[in-house]
């Protein structure tokens, strides 16, 4: 099972943290949000993206958006969400519980600046029904520490002026 797979990779790598399942399922950030009481920001969702010919995994807060002039810019191509067959095939993970580790073969991971502006972040643990908790730093050393800015700000609910 692939929330094994994840705590045995914590096992390794962060001694002591524990994947957390709560009681019931967490496919949405809003969902897991509630969960585990804590702000959707904190939830730090992954996204598996083809860029040109490599897949990659960003992981973000939970209410910003992908930026596609900040990701090309950052990668030299437009991202592409990968199909959710395709993701779960890659990573070993079900769509909505895709965590930024533990999965059957090393994939590049990085993590948007986005996470940074909390102490502690949940990203899933595997499955639709997991998450882990870490500081943003926690998941950057486990994920690579390659911090990339390729997300907007949650909206803020303020109406942009025509022409933004």
């Amino acid at each position: 099972m692939s929330t094994e797979r994840v705590q045995a990779f914590l096992d390794e790598h962060l001694p002591g943290t524990r994947v957390v399942e709560p009681d019931v399922d967490t496919p949405t950030v809003q969902a897991a949000a509630d969960a585990l009481g804590v702000d959707p920001g904190q939830i730090a969702k992954t996204l598996a993206l083809r860029a040109g010919d490599r897949v990659v995994l960003v992981v973000a807060r939970g209410d910003a958006r992908l930026d596609n002039a900040k990701f090309k810019a950052r990668f030299g191509t437009k991202p592409r969400m990968l199909p959710g067959e395709e993701a779960h095939a890659v990573t070993g993970q079900p769509v909505g519980g895709v965590s930024p580790f533990g999965h059957p073969e090393p994939l590049e991971v990085h993590c948007d600046e986005s996470l940074r502006a909390f102490d502690v972040v949940y990203p899933a643990g595997g499955s639709r029904r997991s998450a882990v908790r870490l500081t943003p730093d926690q998941l950057g050393g486990l994920t690579g520490d390659r911090w990339v800015d390729v997300t907007r700000p949650p909206e803020t609910g303020a109406t942009a002026p025509s022409g933004s």
